[in-house]
């Protein structure tokens, strides 16, 4: 670990201004949150209904009535809350700001007086709390309130919600204090990272140590969770028939004694990053090293091509190593965003680039894949195959859905979408003493002090689409300060010149490292990035025989529209080079791909005949490829990642 671990950017110093990335992130203020306030307040028609902002006007007494949906609905609000704060940050909306305080204002009269916030137990069990941590939800839902309070506290000045959930923070530290609560742990992982942040923001040091008992505590004996239903004050909230398995929640052993990602993928990756945190905060690098085994575990053995984790549809979970199938694939959105999180401290804490190429191979896949090129519709499950027909309720691919949805009765991805294009500045760029770290190869402007100077900085990139980066300084005097400039894992050939000179340059754990006093340069960075054909481990039993096509950070997909319908009936030739063609026209300017290959002809398979010896017949065909992160913007259809390769 390093001894100061990195900042991210304060949001009102950096705007991304990127031909790629500015297809989704200029819809947050315009489309993306709009649309889902509408979405909370049921006002979407032919959409799932949310309930959420009727549960907070039941549980404060305005509006009769009980509570409709998820035990976790609280959450949406909240993680809307977070991205309006967020996008506050660098583009001003005094009406969305003024829905906003009202939203907060609303929530502060649904909170009890000891501090408590739930309106599902507020609501169903008024009077009964912490009485089923398991399955309540009620530790998550704080989580992600304190997350949205610390966001718009830092962006707004405005302390009303970070009053609110200081006061839930306060009661959380005093009951899970005491001689009943001592060993206790949230069902669902997420209040610890958040008390780290509140610690950071209020200074109350009980919220950090508070963050470190639930991570200590998770996996020990007397296990409380295990145990949880035998108490006579237990409320059953799912009436599951299933047994509780430990390792469902991480609870099967300590965190340290944890060596692989097991169970829920989510609750799993929101653990890590608070592990992370707590590691950073009490200089603890046993829980680190912890940290690192478990990411490595993903990352070699557990995590998609396109960064999705969870390959489960059952109990949204981790199975076993090299488990990968694609048609029936999970990779719940919110996983991912989890997963870029892990990686966005891990980097922060090391100052290594391999946990931003995870994080950026996450976040430029999984993550916009899970929500369409209109801010307006989104996916929850996010697989590498799929054939719309036997999609079908009530078979083991019910999960899979061919078209994004409008909204969802458990609707946690698409708010945890929205708040994380909002905070894409977060991701972009880190800050040390005297020093800039670039992440991700984005377009834009941001300030950052040198010496304690002010340079404004300009990036132009045209990245993914070719690996070209400038790097503009422009400050009123010469400032002494250290550029780390990521290196992509990718990029082939790099070369780096200052105004147009080569300069030689030293590397440190994927970073160029240049120092020097900085007022007026202009940095470039160049490498190549050709789209190439990847293999899986032959472990990886689902992709034996198969390729896949991969443009620096960016998996290919072949879908119904370009290539006709049966994709898997198509083999590509690998020994034929791919050909790139940026169209200006496609979703919205995309690079596309074109392979060779052979398709299987079905002329002789007439009438009835299910099976027959007759040989394979061939056809010349060329396949064309688009970005997965774009996949099913278009007309709906079949799409196929890994292709069966010609030999």
């Amino acid at each position: 670990m390093r001894k100061s671990k990195l900042q991210t950017m304060e949001l009102n110093k950096v705007r991304v201004e990127d031909s790629f990335w500015n297809k989704y992130t200029r819809l947050v203020t315009k489309e993306i949150i709009p649309y889902q306030w509408k979405a909370l307040n049921d006002a979407i028609p032919d959409a799932e209904k949310s309930h959420c902002m009727e549960n907070f006007r039941v549980a404060a007494k305005e509006t009769e009535g009980t509570f409709e949906g998820f035990v976790f609905q609280d959450t949406d609000l909240a993680k809307w809350l977070e991205a309006v704060a967020y996008s506050l940050s660098y583009e001003p909306n005094p009406k969305l700001e003024e829905v906003a305080d009202e939203a907060i204002e609303l929530v502060g009269r649904a909170q009890e007086e000891n501090g408590y916030l739930d309106t599902y137990f507020s609501i169903l069990y008024p009077g009964k709390q912490f009485c089923n941590l398991k399955e309540g939800h009620e530790l998550y839902t704080a989580g992600h309130f304190m997350e949205a309070a610390v966001a718009y506290y830092k962006v707004t000045g405005k302390r009303r919600l970070l009053e609110i959930m200081e006061k839930e923070a306060d009661l959380i530290c005093q009951v899970f204090h005491t001689k009943e609560y001592e060993n206790a742990v949230p069902g669902h992982e997420e209040v610890e990272l958040a008390l780290v942040k509140m610690a950071e923001v209020t200074g109350k040091n009980k919220y950090l140590q508070m963050a470190k008992d639930f991570v200590e505590r998770r996996g020990c004996e007397p296990n409380y969770l295990r145990h949880e239903h035998e108490k006579e004050t237990y409320i059953d909230v799912w009436h599951d028939v299933n047994m509780y398995r430990d390792a469902y929640g991480q609870n099967h052993l300590p965190v340290r004694e944890q060596k692989t990602a097991e169970g829920h993928a989510v609750r799993a990756v929101y653990l890590y990053s608070g592990m992370a945190d707590v590691a950073y905060g009490y200089g603890d690098e046993s829980l680190f090293d912890a940290c690192e085994t478990l990411y490595n575990n993903i990352v070699e053995k557990r995590m998609y091509l396109t960064g999705g984790i969870g390959s489960s549809g059952i109990l949204e979970r981790f199975t076993t190593d090299y488990d990968l199938p694609n048609d029936r694939n999970y990779s719940e959105s919110c996983a991912s965003i989890g997963l870029a999180m892990f990686c966005r401290r891990m980097a922060q804490i090391t100052g290594d680039a391999k946990y931003v190429d995870t994080m950026e191979r996450a976040l430029m896949n999984t993550v916009l894949s899970g929500i369409a090129m209109d801010g307006k519709s989104f996916f929850y499950v996010n697989p590498l195959e799929v054939w719309p027909d036997n999609c079908m309720d009530g078979t083991s691919l019910e999960h899979v859905k061919p078209v994004r949805q409008k909204w969802f009765g458990c609707a946690c991805c698409p708010p945890n979408i929205a708040r994380t294009l909002a905070s894409l500045g977060e991701y972009l760029a880190f800050t040390g003493e005297n020093e800039l770290w670039i992440n991700l190869l984005v377009g834009g402007r941001l300030e950052v002090t040198f010496s304690g100077k002010q340079v404004r900085v300009k990036m132009e990139s045209q990245f993914p689409w070719e690996g070209s980066y400038d790097l503009s300084f422009d400050g009123e005097e010469a400032a002494e300060g250290v550029l780390y400039l990521r290196i992509p894992e990718y990029g082939q050939n790099p070369r780096i010149t200052i105004d147009g000179e080569s300069i030689a340059y030293t590397v440190e754990k994927g970073y160029a490292v240049l120092r020097q006093p900085w007022k007026n340069q202009k940095v470039s960075l160049r490498f190549d990035m050709p789209a190439q054909f990847v293999r899986a481990n032959p472990r990886v039993r689902a992709d034996i025989g198969k390729v896949a096509v991969v443009k620096g950070p960016l998996v290919y997909c072949l879908e119904q529209q370009d290539n006709g319908e049966n994709l898997p009936g198509i083999w590509v030739d690998t020994k034929e080079p791919l050909q790139e063609v940026f169209d200006s026209e496609l979703l919205g300017g995309v690079v596309k791909i074109t392979a060779k290959g052979k398709r299987i002809q079905e002329q002789e398979w007439t009438g009835r005949k299910l099976y027959g010896t007759g040989k394979v017949s061939w056809k010349e065909t060329t396949l064309t490829l688009v970005p997965y992160a774009n996949w099913g913007n278009r007309i709906p259809g079949e799409m196929l990642v890994w292709m069966k390769e010609l030999h």
